[in-house]
């Protein structure tokens, strides 16, 4: 069976960025299990996944415009530390989800300066281009319930 719109598709995966850094492999989280065409991808990796079968593989470069985007240096803002809960421990690179205009969005704190703190609302991957080395391992297609529900269930996939 071919890769086609709403097919549950099985993929593993490695990922990493131009300079060969790993960002994640179906090693450490498992096979990634989706409905084909739904938005669970991608698109530009969808389309280069479409009309595959299982057992084939597929090495995709996806620019950063089509994955989260370039880096925006809007984004970036610095904030006195008492902005912040008082009891919050503050760490580089610790993550919180804060309400902005285009609703919630999650800051990283890039750096801290005695007082000053500078988050960045950035993607973690903005700016970065994803080398994805895909195996196919299985297509079939999805079930009522799947459908309903628009996204894959079972071993891998999502059920709420």
């Amino acid at each position: 069976m071919q890769i086609t719109k709403q097919s549950i598709t099985s993929l593993e995966f490695s990922l990493s960025d131009d300079d060969g850094r790993l960002i994640d492999n179906s090693e450490k989280s498992g096979p990634l299990v989706y409905m084909h065409g739904t938005g669970g991808l991608f698109p530009a990796l969808e389309s280069k996944l479409e009309g595959k079968s299982a057992g084939d593989t597929l090495v995709a470069r996806i620019a950063p415009e089509e994955a989260y985007g370039q880096r925006d240096e809007k984004r970036v803002q610095s904030v006195p530390r008492s902005h912040l809960p008082a009891d919050m421990e503050i760490e580089v690179g610790m993550q919180f989800q804060s309400q902005s205009i285009e609703g919630m969005v999650v800051m990283t704190v890039a750096n801290i300066d005695g007082d000053t703190i500078q988050l960045d609302g950035n993607h973690p991957f903005a700016g970065v281009a994803l080398n994805f080395d895909l195996k196919i391992v299985e297509v079939r297609e999805a079930t009522a319930e799947e459908l309903q529900h628009g996204h894959a269930h079972g071993e891998g996939g999502h059920h709420h």
